[in-house]
């Protein structure tokens, strides 16, 4: 048995963070982890912007209202499930994700959950687990899958590390020139091309 797991943010969707930095002209939070390795690190500096601007949860959530997938998105998804059973492994939260799920006909997603005080703003994060995508990969594993994982950032490279098959897609030059193991893709049909090549190879 074989099964496909994605990253979200870059590889399905934009990456939240960016889309809402520049609706509000926060350069700070266009930050993400394809520049930032340490995922706390990222998150408590994300968590002090907001506060500082005076941002909160309902107003990250009325950009990601007006948000879409990345163009062929759906198409790919949709294709790939006909073949495979599909994971999305996401860093992001499930108070985030929801409107973009519905768009890519709700795939099952794995991510985290963000609390807000009454007043909407963010005053913490939490992780489903640590390191949850390279365990969730292992877990996998020993329930018998054959794991093909693909993903863009610093995040993804220990679950594609951890996978049978790892393959980076639209990945920036610094995640490539540190991860040179793992094919390098840059449109949908690059990428089914090299899932189908590992499926047959594992």
């Amino acid at each position: 048995m074989q099964l496909v797991c994605l990253d979200l943010e870059g590889v399905l969707i934009p990456e939240i963070w960016v889309e809402f930095a520049e609706v509000t002209g926060i350069d700070a939070l266009k930050r993400t982890t394809r520049d930032e390795p340490n995922y706390d690190t990222l998150m408590q500096y994300r968590l002090d912007i907001l506060r500082e601007h005076k941002m909160g949860l309902p107003d990250i959530q009325k950009v990601i209202g007006t948000l879409s997938p990345l163009p062929g998105a759906k198409a790919f998804l949709d294709a790939l499930r006909d073949r495979f059973q599909v994971i999305i492994l996401s860093d992001t939260f499930y108070e985030f994700a929801k409107p973009l799920m519905d768009q890519l006909g709700r795939p099952t997603l794995f991510c985290h959950k963000l609390e807000a005080d009454a007043d909407g703003f963010l005053v913490n994060y939490h992780l489903r687990m640590p390191n949850q995508k390279q365990e969730a990969v292992r877990r996998f594993k020993e329930i018998n899958f054959k794991v093909i994982a693909a993903g863009d950032s610093y995040n993804d490279t220990t679950m594609l590390g951890e996978a049978h098959a790892g393959i980076l897609f639209r990945p920036p030059q610094n995640v490539i020139d540190e991860f040179p193991q793992f094919p390098v893709t840059r449109e949908y049909d690059e990428l089914m091309g090299e899932i189908l090549a590992a499926s047959e190879r594992i």
